[in-house]
């Protein structure tokens, strides 16, 4: 996964599959859900991050192990 803010445009994505763009839905206003083309989810746009995030250059993620 890869995480990127583009300040200059206010928008955070996350890149969970690497792959082509084939289809995009906004499911909300500002939240657009990306798809290759076998219908897989690939990415998440937030537009207008900084007004819907705090300090989005600086998200922080964990990760945990189950089991």
């Amino acid at each position: 996964m890869k995480i990127i803010y583009d300040k200059e445009t206010d928008t955070l994505s996350l890149i969970l599959l690497p792959g082509k763009v084939a289809e995009s839905d906004e499911v909300r206003p500002g939240l657009i859900l990306d798809y290759d083309k076998a219908g897989q989810l690939v990415s998440i746009e937030l537009l207008d991050a900084s007004e819907q995030v705090t300090a989005p250059q600086s998200i922080e993620f964990a990760l945990s192990a189950s089991g």
